[in-house]
């Protein structure tokens, strides 16, 4: 946001908010949208591997799942993010590393 007020050459003193300085920018806030496309590219890396990364992931771990609610798995919200209509589909686009990129810049990007 500092980046816009110094564009716009507008003084600490002056009392504008965040929303009226994007308003005049034209512009939107991106955070979820930038964090969401790390944790993608991430995904894509630890998925290319194999070790405890993947089979953490994945899911795939051995033992007793724990009492309650069970945890969203960070996959299934990439999926959701991405679009894909299952898992598997996500898993098998990251072992190709160009569609995989492809993916992730063409991702429909809920969230602000």
């Amino acid at each position: 946001m500092w980046f816009f007020r110094r564009m716009l050459r507008v003084p600490w003193t002056a009392r504008k908010t965040n929303e009226e300085v994007l308003k005049e920018t034209e512009s939107t806030r991106s955070l979820m949208n930038r964090i969401r496309r790390r944790q993608a590219k991430f995904v894509g890396h630890i998925m290319r591997r194999e070790g405890l990364e993947n089979l953490v992931t994945t899911g795939r771990m051995e033992g007793k799942k724990s009492r309650g609610r069970q945890r969203e798995k960070m996959l299934d919200g990439m999926t959701s993010w991405m679009g894909t209509k299952r898992v598997t589909d996500t898993l098998s686009e990251s072992w190709d590393r160009e569609s995989w990129k492809d993916m992730i810049a063409n991702a429909k990007g809920q969230g602000t």
